[in-house]
């Protein structure tokens, strides 16, 4: 691959790069607000494409069918949310049960493992045919910003700032009242309903819906949140900021990726490479407090 070939390759990464950040802004909203690690996401993103392409498939209007994809993640959030609240499991174990249910789910959605999308067939709202990509980006810029501002407009109501107390202090959100079950099974809805949404922007950018499209969608999701907050660290205060940040990152992310495939390095290890890079991140502010911080180290003192 020469470096033109890769800079032609730039803006369909970028496009990429912004569809995984509207699912990354999903996970910011388990991970980051409500403190959960929601497993849901790998299976939920499936099945917003599952639910796309089989209505597309079906003669329906694409802007229906991605809002009907859009609810059958918000079900799969409330699936989850059920089983962490109401039957007490764990919230990564009621993910992962909730994910494990999906993938029979999407089966039966579709019917087989992978359906096709042929731009001719219908009217897409974002394709990765080269000559439209400009239209692609500028689509999903339009899209990215509505989402922002609704969840920016969101957060602000009363139930936004108390779900983002539920997930600050559980304890003390009780004590003040809120209905702390209830704000994390909309969180979950919240959340899962944004990642099928992005699911079906995903399906129709690739042309088709595969089962297996949503494997390791956790650890994707979790590099554009960090990126995201490492690049915008600086402007953190805004949350407006700090959601397109994480859109950022995901585009960063996909163009890094592109740059290890022009690099030439094998691409089977770029699940473990990101795997890495997030357990990193995710250490730092640990290190910091543990070893780089005057109290960690005089803790370390007394402890010796």
């Amino acid at each position: 691959m020469t470096f033109l070939n890769w800079l032609g390759a730039l803006p369909g990464a970028a496009a990429l790069g912004m569809i995984w950040g509207v699912m990354a802004i999903g996970v910011y909203i388990t991970y980051k607000i409500l403190d959960i690690a929601d497993l849901t996401v790998d299976g939920s993103i499936c099945t917003g494409a599952a639910v796309c392409a089989v209505l597309v498939t079906a003669g329906a209007n694409i802007w229906v069918a991605m809002l009907v994809a859009l609810l059958a993640g918000v079900l799969c959030g409330l699936v989850t949310g059920f089983f962490h609240t109401f039957m007490g499991i764990p919230a990564i174990l009621a993910g992962i049960l909730t994910q494990l249910i999906l993938w029979s789910v999407n089966l039966k959605i579709m019917g087989k493992s992978n359906i096709g999308l042929l731009p001719q067939s219908y009217s897409p709202i974002i394709t990765n045919m080269r000559e439209d990509r400009v239209q692609t980006i500028l689509t999903l810029i339009i899209i990215i910003a509505c989402v922002t501002a609704v969840l920016y407009w969101f957060f602000g109501t009363e139930m936004g700032a108390s779900l983002r107390a539920t997930g600050c202090n559980i304890h003390m959100s009780r004590a003040q009242g809120i209905n702390t079950d209830l704000n994390k099974i909309i969180g979950l809805a919240l959340s899962n309903g944004i990642v099928a949404f992005s699911g079906a922007l995903l399906a129709q950018f690739n042309g088709n819906s595969d089962i297996n499209m949503g494997r390791g969608a956790i650890v994707v999701g979790l590099a554009a949140v960090i990126i995201g907050e490492a690049v915008t660290a600086r402007f953190a205060k805004n949350f407006a900021v700090r959601l397109l940040g994480v859109v950022l990152g995901g585009v960063i992310y996909y163009f890094v990726y592109q740059t290890v495939v022009f690099l030439g390095l094998d691409t089977d290890l770029l699940k473990m490479l990101s795997a890495i890079v997030v357990a990193v991140f995710l250490a730092v502010p640990y290190w910091k407090k543990t070893y780089f911080s005057g109290a960690g180290k005089k803790e370390e003192k007394n402890n010796a």
